[in-house]
């Protein structure tokens, strides 16, 4: 349990719980291959059983950490900072935005949508899942549209989300790793006969990079 406060830290933003931070190569949809200071915040209720990173669902198992802690060390390697999760928009962005922006950095953000947009952001990924469907509102603002494919029915999932998100969000499909072997060659061919989408893949695995 958090003291008092902390919670209250927590609570607006001021502390998050911080999974990790490392500077590393975007691995995935729109700006792979790019440089970005990735900041995982912990916390998430979607629940997803193919998740890689269940070790972030507890937010209780991951310290707060004042942001202007993580600003600094942001700002050091990099120009762009990519804030994941877990599911960071269960927490206010507000404050941390704000103080990376001070410091004229990109921000992105990897996100389900299934939480209100808080925060400032020069690119929102939204990555629908069906747990937890997205709000209207990151439809909206979504600058890319990533949808992961874990058997063919999620083909029809992502037509669903894209008849959704606003018409200037960049469409991917991306393979779930353990099913790489099976579904990319399927997303191919769907991307081939539906070239309104573009693949992604998970290049930081097969690079063996965080």
């Amino acid at each position: 349990m958090l003291k008092k406060e902390q919670q209250l830290a927590v609570d607006k933003g001021e502390m998050l719980p911080l999974m990790e931070e490392f500077y590393t190569i975007q691995g995935e949809g729109y700006h792979t291959g790019t440089a970005a200071y990735f900041i995982r915040i912990g916390g998430c209720d979607v629940g997803c059983h193919w998740c890689d990173v269940k070790e972030s669902w507890n937010a209780e198992l991951h310290p707060p950490t004042r942001i202007d802690h993580i600003v600094s060390n942001a700002k050091k390697y990099a120009n762009t900072v990519v804030i994941t999760g877990g599911e960071p928009l269960t927490w206010d962005m507000s404050l941390l935005t704000q103080q990376l922006k001070n410091q004229e950095i990109n921000i992105h953000i990897e996100t389900s949508g299934c939480y209100p947009l808080t925060g400032v952001w020069d690119w929102i990924c939204l990555s629908p899942k069906k747990n937890k469907l997205p709000l209207e509102e990151l439809y909206q603002r979504a600058n890319e549209l990533k949808v992961i494919i874990y058997n063919k029915h999620d083909f029809v999932f992502a037509e669903e989300q894209a008849s959704q998100v606003n018409g200037n969000a960049i469409l991917f499909l991306q393979p779930e790793w353990s099913k790489k072997e099976e579904m990319t060659p399927l997303i191919v061919d769907y991307v081939m006969k539906n070239p309104k989408w573009r693949v992604s893949l998970q290049t930081h695995k097969y690079l063996n990079i965080p």
